[in-house]
């Protein structure tokens, strides 16, 4: 008995003695997790709890961590967005200001009769097409502020992209043979039942278009619908000045511009709306392009069942 009551005493010591150093573990590991706390909140997003998988604070420690990379991803997405949005401003300092200077001058020109007779009239036409092309510039931009805000929605439903799409380039006929582009559309009679929001596809079709006449310096266009694999795709090429392989990887990124020099017009928005409209109504869109070789955008969307 005294030898039972001797171990049991024992035991008791050593549960203890177990239990006051496990205490005194478990409090400096909360003393590490507050110090490593109080550093992320000092901007080191890269600290990290260390903890044993058998320890009672692990479950605790890999929560801290989970949630240090979740915030750690959001701060860096919100700072890209922030950088994106500075250079937006920029970009929008730039491409409306001068465009609004030169058209204000030209109509300054006309209106003090600082020119007069057919000089007066061309200048007026030059202001009318530069306040057309600050419109065009505009609406690309609220058009990307919408797709942005947390208030853009889609009304997605099952429609004939067939006739749709010829109603759209019907619009664009007339500005093909006024701009003297040779023109190759090929729409088969075909049912093309598609889940699409209209106005987005028009959009991107709109862009995509947009985009030859302004920056290709081509003169041929070529436009096709065709079921692939269970998909509707449509086909846009021209034969302009093409792209190197280094533009391409960038082309859908918002606010690129293949022109470094800025010769050329443009928001450098308009494909980056495109990609994001096909993206939110499940569809893909690609592009191969070669210098001296043209450009040509596939647009994939799933036929509907």
């Amino acid at each position: 008995m005294e030898f039972i009551a001797a171990a049991s005493i024992v035991i008791a010591i050593l549960a203890v003695l177990t239990s006051c150093l496990t205490v005194r573990r478990v409090k400096k590991q909360i003393s590490e997790m507050s110090e490593a706390l109080a550093d992320v909140k000092n901007g080191n997003g890269n600290r990290r709890i260390l903890s044993a998988a058998n320890e009672l604070t692990a479950p605790i420690a890999y929560e801290i961590n989970d949630i240090v990379v979740s915030y750690e991803n959001r701060l860096s997405a919100f700072r890209r967005t922030d950088e994106a949005n500075r250079q937006l401003m920029t970009s929008l300092s730039h491409d409306v200001r001068t465009p609004l200077t030169t058209l204000i001058g030209y109509l300054d020109a006309a209106h003090k009769g600082i020119v007069t007779g057919k000089d007066r009239d061309d200048y007026i036409e030059t202001a009318r097409r530069k306040a057309h092309d600050l419109k065009e510039y505009i609406d690309v931009l609220f058009d990307w502020f919408k797709l942005n805000s947390d208030e853009f929605s889609m009304e997605i439903n099952v429609i004939e992209a067939g006739e749709l799409t010829r109603n759209i380039l019907i619009d664009w006929i007339p500005i093909f043979e006024d701009k003297q582009m040779e023109y190759h559309i090929d729409i088969p009679e075909q049912p093309f039942r598609v889940k699409l929001d209209m106005d987005g596809y028009m959009r991107i079709l709109n862009n995509l278009i947009q985009n030859v006449i302004t920056h290709s310096h081509g003169d041929k266009i070529e436009i096709s619908l065709s079921k692939q694999s269970g998909n509707m795709k449509l086909f846009l090429a021209d034969n302009g000045a093409g792209m190197e392989k280094e533009d391409l990887k960038h082309i859908f990124e918002r606010l690129y511009k293949c022109d470094k020099g800025r010769s050329e017009k443009g928001s450098g928005l308009g494909l980056s709306i495109v990609h994001q409209l096909a993206e939110k109504m499940n569809g893909t869109i690609t592009v191969e392009s070669a210098p001296g070789k043209g450009t040509a955008f596939t647009l994939t969307f799933p036929l509907a069942d």
